[in-house]
């Protein structure tokens, strides 16, 4: 979206890995070093959608009803009731900021309005809305007061994006770009309607997906599942491969990385693009491959370089 590429400059990869997650209707996690415009990426894209934004800044301290909200009596009419006070949850757009923060208890209040877009407090189900997604914050390498995301949890993303600090002429843009802001000057431009959103959905659901491709996808994600069958090495980087929402999700990323590029078919080059993104945090290393530094990003290159294409 060029409206959010001119305001975010230097993430290239993350704009996009933004859009297509909003093509797919998914959540997106971004980690990276402070200062690399994760929280500023997530607020131009509301703007750039007029969406309503929450923000939920995780602390050890935050409860489950700081998130989905909870029952308060209220005096109507002279009579005390309870009513449900909708949480942050209750948003478009929900930037769970520093997420790895909060201990498991809160971070599990996000399962079910992720995967079935509602929020169930004391017996009673509320829908959130349409337009939902959940973009998530994390920094790689603070330790001290952090809690590993539960796997099930990081399952419902449907990608992870690592954000990178920008290079040197970027980063001259940028700054040029603050002092223009800091003199009232802004670069969204006219705003994305939500229906255009909706319209371009229903196209990429539509959207055929050849056999070979599908076949592709499935045989990529079955191999980080029995890595043994493809290379011995591969074995020893992979304590547990992907689930059957990895497949779903790459199914979903290349049709909309395709529709995108303007075409009504994926190629496999769409799914090899999508793969790192839609795996990295999907996939469950070995000591022996922590211990010899290797990376999620490596072990899907490995993937893609000895899966064969239909």
């Amino acid at each position: 979206m060029s409206q959010v590429s001119g305001s975010v400059l230097g993430q290239e990869q993350v704009v996009q890995t933004l859009t297509l997650a909003l093509l797919c209707n998914g959540h997106v996690l971004l980690e990276g070093l402070p200062g690399t415009a994760k929280t500023r990426s997530i607020k131009t894209l509301a703007r750039a959608l007029q969406a309503g934004l929450g923000r939920i800044q995780f602390t050890p301290d935050l409860l489950p009803s700081d998130v989905t909200g909870n029952e308060i009596y209220q005096d109507h009419h002279g009579q005390p009731e309870l009513r449900f006070q909708p949480g942050p949850i209750f948003n478009e757009l929900v930037l769970a900021d520093e997420i790895n923060r909060a201990p498991a208890k809160v971070q599990s209040a996000l399962l079910e309005a992720m995967e079935e877009r509602q929020v169930t407090v004391a017996g009673q189900s509320y829908p959130l809305p349409e337009l939902f997604m959940v973009l998530a914050t994390q920094n790689p390498i603070e330790q001290e007061g952090t809690y590993p995301l539960p796997e099930a949890q990081m399952d419902r993303f449907l990608m992870k994006v690592t954000v990178d600090y920008p290079a040197a002429d970027a980063e001259l843009d940028i700054l040029r770009l603050l002092q223009s802001e800091e003199a009232g000057v802004t670069n969204i431009a006219e705003p994305v309607a939500q229906q255009h959103i909706f319209k371009a959905r229903a196209d990429i659901q539509m959207m055929r997906v050849a056999p070979a491709v599908e076949q592709y996808i499935v045989d990529l994600v079955m191999a980080t599942r029995q890595p043994a069958v493809l290379d011995e090495q591969l074995a020893q980087w992979i304590d547990t491969g992907s689930s059957p929402r990895a497949s779903i999700a790459l199914h979903r990323c290349c049709r909309a990385r395709a529709w995108l590029s303007g075409r009504d078919h994926v190629l496999p080059e769409d799914v090899q693009q999508v793969a790192h993104a839609v795996l990295r945090h999907r996939l469950i290393l070995s000591y022996d491959a922590l211990a010899d530094r290797i990376s999620p990003d490596d072990v899907v290159d490995a993937l893609i370089n000895q899966v064969a294409v239909a």
